[in-house]
């Protein structure tokens, strides 16, 4: 049992400094994590205290981790969704196997942390800590009223760590107290449904404990913008009985559960909408969603952001001043050529995306049961009549990304082969490629060079929440020289601003959606999708067959949060919860007959219509340079680091005296004759070409499929937890490291 305690048991140790929120609030503050009792009699030392929470617990611009949900990077969650190709640990099982026992192959851990024996990088150590809090206020000096102020973000904040833990494993340990260094102190899983219970007790009392100091538009002072709201730890709420009625959670679709959470969610939106919570931009789409684009980089007060994170430009120069807080996501978006890296979507995401009038493309439906557009899709011009929304969510060849409004922004300090754009403000990105070396026809070819000195060609970038200078007033310090702004280790062009948004409204509204739809209001559910996308420039019936029927409506939600929150991490949670990667069809070793989906008709991606996510496979693609003249253009370019400037396609259209089009301007009202123009120029000078995405077998180059294993539902314990807590049950499917790799027991939907 000792083992056990240096997990559940811990001395409190040092910790982290505040991590993000207003220019106020991020100022630098003391520690006051290693304190005594005496500091909470104190409001300032109290409030110092709940400052630290922020800084254990907000998300982050990183990858996915126990501590940060995934934010829509190229993560574990991101691969294991249809929004990039290449495996994660989760969907490669044609080849890997997760497993419990040993240190190999071993299973991701969202609930031990990185090191166990650090309370800093431990998921229970941010539970002591908040717990040390707590009990501090609650015996301290202080009026009523200063505790319930600081109270109430504590309990928000126990409540989204538990949250974090549940959704991958269902029931866990229970903590409500610091628990002594003690054998006594180890404690053992709960049910999921104690736990959810749990969760919801601590959010609702967050809410009631906040209501005083927030349902008047929020926070009265500037300098508590995005600390916690009664709305945040409601749409929290929302968030957390949507899960519990979730397939994953509900086999059986337990209809009870969606009456309740339907009529606590409902009821729950006057006080969400009391804190000044509300869609950006309705009523005012803007030109070409340009409201859509802009919301994620508004830095003030923004009625979208539910739970935020806030960020700023500060540098500073003698080191790593705690008050340097930058959102990294802008300068890994952008392209190589400006500093940034890129990422590349998969061609599988950019097909799915509705077309113009909201229906789903004709070759590539997503849902079987929603209706299909009358317009016609051509994957080699793919940016032509689609979503709103599909503009500011890629970046195509020959498109605008201005990235500085002026000053420091000229992206030849970097590199002088770098287009300079007008230092930025007129920046076009062409990321189309020629090859040399071998045919491009061969897919294991990668011989190119990239347009305008791009050393990471592709034919998309992802472009969603960026911070376009064409619709926002910059809110990041461009440094392409990479002086002065040091972050984690890294030169970082983009000292941005921008604001990472964990919670939106839209999710607040799509989450009531998907209640309203199993307790006899799919006509609610329908009102809130026309919502959403009346949001981004959608008229009438915005493109929705409305449906009394559950499995119509459930999938037109699901399809709506897929375009709607792309590339902001909310997909992986999805696919687990609905069961898309095989629909429960499979049940891991040792699972009783109660784990099947007999409530959804044994499998929930037939009661959907959606086709599983096992078995297919994710491609990219490329925009490569056309031959002329009967030339081999690709040929006539060296492989040497010399040639930077020898675009064969610009050598052509000089010689030709013509030029490369300008880029396609969003700001502009006629952007259905603008794409009708590039499509013209591509089809003169530009091939479209797929190439290889998921990996592929190194003895014959046969292609590999997605295979999610049915155990990965719900997660197993590490060896390294294990070892920890001797008395901790393991999850059914997953070997158990201390009963000699015999399955686990503990199951996860028993109540």
């Amino acid at each position: 049992m000792k083992n056990s305690i240096k997990y559940f048991g811990f001395l409190l140790l040092g910790a982290s400094a505040l991590v993000s929120c207003s220019d106020e609030f991020l100022e630098e503050k003391q520690n006051y994590d290693a304190t005594g009792q005496d500091v909470y009699n104190y409001y300032v030392g109290a409030k110092g205290r709940i400052n630290d929470l922020y800084g254990w617990c907000l998300p982050n611009v990183a990858d996915m981790n126990w501590q940060y949900p995934s934010v829509g990077r190229g993560d574990e969650a991101g691969k294991s969704t249809e929004e990039y190709s290449g495996f994660s640990s989760y969907v490669n099982g044609e080849t890997v196997t997760l497993n419990s026992a040993t240190t190999s192959n071993q299973v991701p851990d969202y609930f031990g942390g990185d090191d166990m024996d650090n309370v800093q990088a431990a998921v229970f150590g941010a539970v002591r800590n908040i717990n040390n809090a707590i009990e501090g206020i609650e015996n301290s000096t202080l009026t009523e009223e200063q505790k319930n102020e600081l109270l109430g973000q504590a309990y928000f904040f126990r409540a989204w760590t538990y949250y974090k833990m549940v959704k991958w494993y269902g029931g866990v340990p229970i903590v409500k107290t610091v628990l002594a260094p003690h054998p006594s102190s180890f404690t053992q899983r709960s049910s999921t449904k104690e736990c959810i219970d749990f969760i919801v007790e601590d959010l609702n009392k967050s809410a009631e404990m906040l209501r005083p100091f927030t349902i008047n538009g929020g926070w009265e002072s500037s300098e508590n913008y995005g600390r916690i709201t009664s709305g945040t730890a409601l749409a929290l709420k929302g968030r957390v009985l949507t899960l519990w009625c979730s397939p994953l959670f509900n086999r059986q679709k337990d209809m009870e559960r969606y009456k309740s959470a339907y009529e606590t969610m409902k009821a729950d939106m006057a006080t969400i909408d009391a804190c000044g919570y509300g869609l950006y931009g309705e009523g005012n789409p803007g030109t070409n969603a340009s409201a859509f684009a802009r919301m994620f980089a508004v830095t003030d007060r923004n009625p979208e952001a539910v739970f935020v994170t806030l960020y700023n430009t500060l540098v500073d120069f003698s080191g790593y001043g705690d008050n340097v807080k930058h959102n990294r996501w802008e300068r890994d978006i952008r392209p190589s050529n400006t500093g940034g890296g890129g990422y590349q979507p998969s061609k599988m995401m950019v097909d799915l995306f509705p077309m113009a009038d909201g229906k789903q493309p004709q070759s590539y439906t997503s849902y079987s049961n929603l209706a299909k557009s009358s317009i016609e899709y051509d994957e080699r011009y793919p940016f032509m009549d689609r979503d709103p929304r599909f503009y500011r969510t890629f970046a195509f060849p020959g498109f605008r990304w201005a990235y500085t409004t002026g000053g420091n922004g000229d992206a030849t300090a970097m590199d002088n082969h770098n287009p300079s754009y007008n230092k930025g403000a007129d920046y076009v990105l062409w990321n189309y490629v020629w090859f040399y070396g071998g045919s491009d026809l061969d897919e294991n070819n990668t011989s190119y060079r990239g347009a305008d000195n791009l050393s990471k060609p592709s034919g998309v970038m992802v472009r969603k929440k960026s911070d376009d200078a064409d619709v926002n007033t910059a809110v990041y310090d461009y440094r392409p020289d990479g002086q002065g702004a040091q972050n984690g280790g890294y030169a970082v062009p983009f000292c941005s601003a921008a604001p990472l948004m964990e919670m939106r409204y839209a999710e607040v509204l799509l989450n009531l959606a998907e209640v309203a739809c199993f307790a006899g209001h799919t006509d609610e559910s329908y009102a809130i999708l026309k919502r959403i996308r009346q949001r981004v420039g959608y008229t009438g019936d915005c493109g929705l067959t409305v449906s009394g029927d559950e499995a119509t409506c459930m999938s037109a939600i699901l399809y709506e949060r897929q375009i709607e929150f792309a590339y902001e991490g909310k997909r992986f949670d999805d696919m687990r919860r609905w069961m898309l990667f095989d629909g429960g069809a499979e049940l891991p070793a040792g699972a009783p007959d109660s784990w099947k989906p007999s409530g959804w008709g044994g499998n929930t991606c037939t009661w959907l219509g959606f086709k599983p996510f096992n078995g297919q496979r994710r491609e990219n693609f490329i925009y490569r340079v056309n031959r002329y003249d009967d030339e081999d253009l690709e040929y006539v370019i060296s492989p040497t680091r010399q040639d930077y400037d020898k675009d064969p396609l610009v050598e052509y259209l000089t010689d030709s005296e013509e030029e490369r089009p300008a880029g396609v301007d969003l700001r502009r009202d006629d952007l259905p004759q603008q794409l009708s123009s590039l499509k013209a120029w591509y089809k003169k000078y530009l091939s479209w070409a797929e190439r290889p995405g998921d990996a592929r077998n190194s003895d014959d180059y046969s292609p590999k499929h997605i295979k999610f294993l049915p155990k990965y539902y719900f997660l197993g314990f590490t060896q390294g937890v294990s070892a920890h807590n001797k008395g901790l049950l393991q999850t059914i499917g997953w070997e158990d490291y201390n009963n000699g790799a015999a399955l686990g027991t503990f199951d996860p939907l028993a109540e």
